[in-house]
C-alpha cells in the first residue's frame, strides 16, 4: 500500500531552461551564449554538490562569463528560469492531506530560495532533501538513503516521481514505486498512479 510520495522538482513540478537566463545575460557578457552555457556547468555542479558557497559561485560564474552587472543582478536573472507545471500542481494539491509529500532534488540554495517563495505548490510538502545541503546527488544511492531516513519512509510504500531515467532506475533498485515523468505527457503519470492503486 502506498503511504507517501517523493517528488523531484526540475521538469516535474517546475519545467526549467538555463538558456532563458543565459539569453538575458548575454548582452551584458563578454562570452557568447553557447560558450557561457558550457563553461558554467562545472561551477553550477559544484554549487549543487555543496562544494562551493553561494558567494564563491557568484564570484566564479560572473568572472567566467564576464558579466558586467552586479552579483545581485546575476542572481535575479539566474533564478528566473522556471515555469509552473499546473497539471502537476493540481495533482499535488489533490494528494495533499491524504499522503505525506516530500521533495528530493539536485539543486542549490539560490534556486530553492526563489521557487519556494514564488510558487505556492511548495506549501504542500512536509520536508525536502536537497543535494547542496547533503553534498550528494541523484542518481547516487546515498541521497535516497538520506531521504528515507529523514522522512521516515519505506521505499515499498512510497511513490517516487522524477524525469530522469537514471534517477528512476536507482529508486526502483531501492524498492520505490518509481515513475519516470514527462511534463508533456502528464496523463501517463496519472495512469501509472492509478495502476499503483492511487485514487485520483
Amino acid at each position: 500500500m502506498i503511504k507517501s510520495f517523493i517528488f523531484d522538482i526540475g521538469n516535474v513540478l517546475l519545467p526549467f531552461d538555463f538558456s532563458i537566463a543565459m539569453r538575458r545575460l548575454e548582452p551584458r557578457c563578454g562570452t557568447p551564449l553557447e560558450e557561457a552555457l558550457k563553461i558554467s556547468k562545472p561551477v553550477q555542479h559544484a554549487l549543487e554538490m555543496g562544494e562551493i558557497s553561494r558567494a564563491d559561485f557568484l564570484r566564479q560564474i560572473t568572472e567566467l562569463i564576464r558579466f558586467s552587472g552586479t552579483e545581485e543582478e546575476f542572481s535575479g536573472i539566474w533564478q528566473d528560469i522556471f515555469t509552473e507545471n499546473t497539471a502537476m500542481s493540481e495533482l499535488v494539491q489533490s494528494l495533499n492531506g491524504r499522503y505525506p509529500l516530500y521533495l528530493l532534488s539536485n539543486t542549490n540554495d539560490i534556486h530553492v530560495e526563489f521557487f519556494t517563495r514564488v510558487y505556492p505548490v511548495f506549501r504542500h510538502f512536509s520536508g525536502a532533501v536537497y543535494s547542496h545541503e547533503e553534498k550528494c546527488m541523484k542518481p547516487g544511492r546515498e541521497i535516497f538513503e538520506v531521504a528515507m531516513q529523514k522522512f521516515g519512509i519505506t521505499p515499498a510504500e512510497t511513490v517516487f516521481i522524477d524525469d530522469l531515467p537514471a534517477n528512476v532506475q536507482t529508486a526502483r533498485e531501492l524498492g520505490f514505486t518509481a515513475i519516470q515523468y514527462d511534463f508533456t505527457r502528464h496523463g501517463e503519470c496519472l495512469t501509472a498512479l492509478k495502476a499503483a492503486g492511487i485514487d485520483l
